[in-house]
């Protein structure tokens, strides 16, 4: 457990966290509601690229320079904050106070536009931006260069595979409601960039179910229809027996807790890694049919909810993740980079 401090005068700004994964879906923007808070009480994350302001145009920056940063395909602006500011739950935030020149928001609340609101409530500092206007996972995002670790978590702990599917929980893919669950938007956003990536160009399959529902419309749109081969993408990972030859393509799980992908046995040229709780439901809770529970009776348990809407990937989401491979820089993925980027909300979007 970490317990972080202001780093000019050492006042705690947090109750004791631990390290897990930075959520696929830390900087998607959904709908027009208040979202709930993106990280669990007890857990920080950290985001490895530049956070907040200083923005800068794309026209400005230019390809080498955005290149030299990790873009390589054009975005509307870069972040020159600091890498590394670290994500907690709003409620698990101490000592501070709201900086109200600092304080602007779109609609309902604040949206960090304008650099860290929150300030260590002992020195003065500002230390911390938090986010919870309608469209945004509720978030604090302690700056890095104001914060500093007051105790330590230990060495590193490896990635326990084993405990993976035994301990983590699953996401359901739809709502009570008939919505798709928008952390399954995210996750397969970011799961597809990769997915198309490693296509190298040319068609490719996936076996039918919801996971033909949530990638195979998308795949089937933005890839060629026809091509001199195709390959086949299907699910590897931790408890699962392979269905049959080994497939091109493996969507394996990424590690709630340290990020790292599973890596699968040789013979699959290609890797995708896929959120954890996404890919938990896809491998051990496909829909069932209705099981007797003796003779011809049949158990009235209701069927899980159905979506009344086809699957839409967060757009936004694929395009920042298309934009950091650096694959897009192939003329056939620009090519889907920018049709997908024009026209945002066509189809499969």
């Amino acid at each position: 457990m970490i317990v972080f401090g202001c780093a000019r005068c050492g006042a705690e700004l947090t109750v004791p966290v631990s390290r897990v994964a930075l959520p696929a879906h830390a900087h998607q923007r959904y709908g027009h509601e208040l979202l709930p808070a993106l990280m669990e009480s007890g857990t920080y994350a950290v985001d490895p690229e530049p956070f907040g302001p200083p923005w800068r145009l794309w026209s400005e920056v230019g390809a080498e320079g955005a290149a030299a940063r990790g873009v390589f395909a054009p975005v509307p602006a870069l972040s020159f904050g600091a890498p590394g500011a670290v994500v907690v739950a709003p409620g698990d935030v101490r000592g501070t106070v709201l900086i109200p020149e600092r304080c602007d928001g779109y609609c309902l609340g604040l949206d960090g536009r304008d650099g860290p609101n929150l300030a260590c409530a002992r020195c003065g500092r500002a230390v911390a931006t938090r986010v919870d206007d309608c469209t945004f996972w509720q978030t604090v995002w302690l700056a890095p260069e104001a914060v500093q670790p007051l105790t330590t978590d230990g060495s590193a702990r490896p990635a326990d595979w084993e405990a993976l599917t035994r301990e983590s929980e699953a996401i359901p893919p739809v709502e009570p409601g008939g919505w798709w669950d928008p952390r399954w938007e995210a996750a397969v956003g970011v799961a597809l960039a990769h997915l198309l990536a490693a296509s190298e160009g040319v068609p490719v399959d996936v076996p039918e179910g919801l996971l033909a529902e949530t990638f195979g419309r998308a795949l089937d749109i933005l890839l060629p229809a026809e091509g001199a081969q195709r390959k086949m993408a299907a699910l590897a990972g931790p408890g699962l027996s392979p269905p049959g030859p080994a497939p091109d393509i493996a969507l394996v799980p990424r590690h709630p807790g340290t990020g790292e992908t599973w890596q699968p046995p040789p013979g699959i040229a290609h890797a995708v890694p896929l959120a954890a709780d996404v890919w938990l439901h896809l491998a051990f809770h496909a829909e069932r049919s209705p099981l007797p529970l003796s003779g011809d009776i049949l158990r009235d348990e209701p069927p899980p909810p159905r979506s009344h809407s086809l699957f839409r990937p967060d757009s936004r989401i694929l395009l920042a993740a298309l934009a950091r491979l650096p694959a897009v820089r192939e003329p056939w993925l620009r090519a889907i980079y920018d049709r997908v980027n024009a026209y945002p909300y066509r189809r499969p979007f």
